[in-house]
């Protein structure tokens, strides 16, 4: 069996590029949906604002995620179903 590589943070960046706040390293969840099909793909690696929350990922991480969307894509993914809803926002009383 292949052993993964640790994540490499080497392109932190300064500030929030939108409020200017710190960065910190952590781990946030994501969300992609591919016409009917959503997916959650969770704890990945990141950098996150600790004053709004926004994510910035290495490129090794983006190619990740851009690998699983591909996968998505061709129906190739493997993964748990989970109960989700869905509204419109244009119906909500």
């Amino acid at each position: 069996m292949k052993k993964e590589k640790e994540s490499t943070f080497t392109a932190k960046p300064e500030r929030c590029s939108l409020c200017k706040g710190n960065i910190n390293k952590g781990k946030t969840d994501l969300t992609l949906k591919k016409e009917n099909v959503i997916i959650s793909v969770k704890e990945i690696p990141a950098f996150i604002c600790e004053n709004c929350g926004e994510a910035y990922f290495t490129p090794e991480v983006s190619r990740k995620l851009d690998d699983v969307m591909s996968n998505l894509e061709k129906g190739e993914l493997l993964a748990h179903p989970l109960a989700a809803g869905e509204i419109e926002f244009d119906k909500v009383a």
